[in-house]
């Protein structure tokens, strides 16, 4: 399967590393569950009959639930005629500004969409009412050839995609049995992703938040269920202690990502800012 991208900039997306994380994947697969699907470059990316995508975030699992629900054609014409119509470009802050207002008001999942394309860093920010509060990327961002034929690509591999948008607690795990896999990317404890600081529309990440996830993937391994857990162990001279003993005592197996967080200051020459990504697995 050739590697894909989602049609989305989201932070802490698995991308650049999909081929590294995947090569410890389970090597046959009929039902996967991406607990913490983000913007579902993993998702898209795994080879399964049935694939669960789950996220805490409902406005990107609304996006992907209006991609699924109707044409690529359909799609891709409604976004250049709204782009058309509230003169969105690169340079035109008084058009983004006017299209954000506009949404805060519709609020239709594929006006986000549009709009995170042509705001800072292609990213989902929102406040605590749940309103749009991402600036504007000047001379940076919009919907782009590249993202034009990421959204083709995507539209054509989630027909055997459930979204669904609970915490990660709530979701449905009838649906698995034993030999099936779940893949967990979790906000990480310790390092800098700001999704994680509760400040962008959704709780922060916690300590007991951890603890949970580790009860429910022990819950899984006893099902007979494969699990693969995304995770920092160090990070800017912190360590996860926790996740490390868990690991530990249960027995679980423990491989190095070899990925650099440039965007967090890593320097690789620098002990106290080496960053350690690993993926757990009870396999």
């Amino acid at each position: 399967m050739t590697i894909a991208k989602a049609p989305f900039n989201y932070i802490g997306n698995k991308y650049r590393i999909i081929s590294d994380i995947q090569s410890f994947f389970p090597q046959s697969v009929d039902t996967m569950v991406d607990l913490f699907c983000g913007g579902c470059d993993v998702t898209i990316n795994t080879p399964a009959k049935r694939i669960y995508a789950n996220d805490i975030n409902f406005f990107v699992i609304g996006i992907c639930k209006e991609f699924q629900d109707h044409s690529t054609d359909e799609i891709l014409d409604y976004i250049d005629v709204m782009i058309e119509r509230w003169h969105l470009s690169k340079d035109n802050k008084a058009g983004y500004e006017d299209f954000r207002r506009y949404y805060n008001e519709t609020r239709k999942p594929l006006d986000l969409y549009i709009l995170m394309c042509y705001s800072f860093n292609y990213q989902f920010r929102f406040n605590t009412a749940h309103e749009y509060n991402n600036p504007f990327g000047k001379n940076r961002s919009c919907f782009n050839d590249t993202m034009r034929r990421n959204l083709v690509e995507f539209k054509k591999r989630i027909d055997n995609v459930t979204f669904s948008s609970q915490d990660f607690t709530e979701f449905d795990f009838s649906v698995l049995h034993e030999g099936d896999f779940v893949y967990a990317d979790p906000p990480y404890l310790i390092s800098c992703g700001s999704y994680n600081d509760g400040k962008r529309g959704f709780k922060g990440w916690t300590q007991q938040d951890d603890e949970r996830l580790f009860v429910l993937l022990d819950t899984l391994s006893e099902r007979g269920i494969f699990f693969a857990l995304s995770n920092v162990l160090e990070h800017k001279g912190r360590r996860n202690e926790k996740l490390a003993e868990w690991a530990a005592e249960n027995q679980y197996t423990v491989h190095a990502i070899n990925f650099s967080y440039d965007n967090c200051n890593y320097h690789a020459n620098n002990k106290r800012n080496v960053t350690k990504e690993i993926l757990i697995t009870n396999y």
